[in-house]
């Protein structure tokens, strides 16, 4: 068996199509893929590049539960990147950027512990992507952006051990925190410790 490590951003759930439509954003330039019609709960609707379960046909999610998503990112170049993923045969960017997929994103509207939050777990496909998510500190950056710019509460990096790394909580990037662990006794804790933020 691989490592299936995971970064996961907790949001409240109205910004659930705000962060779609940021990934969106994220993914490389040029691609051939057909833009993929999501609806969410409540009616909005996005338009993502990516497929679902590797297919391109509309999903409709109004109903809530969850949503399977083939994403591709484009992310910075860094030591780790470089030494986990990056191939000869790989472009670079202009931005010193390259594609890195399939990341698979896991969308849950409704969690039944917590309902009033929704996650975006995206799950490395290797185990040298794995290994990546854990030491690029470009991907860091980018999922903990990801969550300052659409909102979202806190976001974790799971590296299948008996703790999780805490990158992001209240709009603040962390270092070297984990969960559960000194800060929060467990993650009903990590969670309440969400302040709705101020308008």
């Amino acid at each position: 068996m691989g490592l299936d490590y995971s970064y996961e951003i907790f949001t409240p759930p109205r910004n659930v199509g705000r962060a779609l439509t940021r990934l969106a954003e994220l993914a490389p330039q040029g691609r051939d893929t057909p833009p993929l019609p999501v609806t969410l709960p409540g009616g909005e609707q996005v338009i993502v590049p990516f497929t679902s379960n590797f297919k391109s046909e509309p999903v409709d999610c109004s109903a809530g539960g969850t949503l399977e998503l083939d994403t591709v990112i484009a992310v910075g170049v860094d030591d780790a990147v470089r030494e986990f993923f990056l191939r000869d045969s790989d472009g670079v960017d202009e931005q010193g950027r390259v594609s890195v997929g399939y990341v698979y994103l896991t969308v849950t509207f409704s969690r039944a512990r917590h309902p009033n939050f929704a996650s975006l777990e995206f799950m490395a496909a290797t185990t040298g992507m794995s290994r990546m998510f854990e030491q690029s500190a470009s991907v860091r950056k980018l999922f903990t952006d990801l969550t300052a710019t659409t909102g979202g509460v806190c976001c974790l990096l799971d590296t299948e051990t008996h703790v999780f790394d805490l990158c992001w909580l209240n709009g603040e990037a962390l270092s070297g925190e984990t969960v559960p662990g000194a800060r929060f006794p467990d993650f009903d804790d990590l969670v309440a410790a969400w302040r709705e933020p101020v308008e």
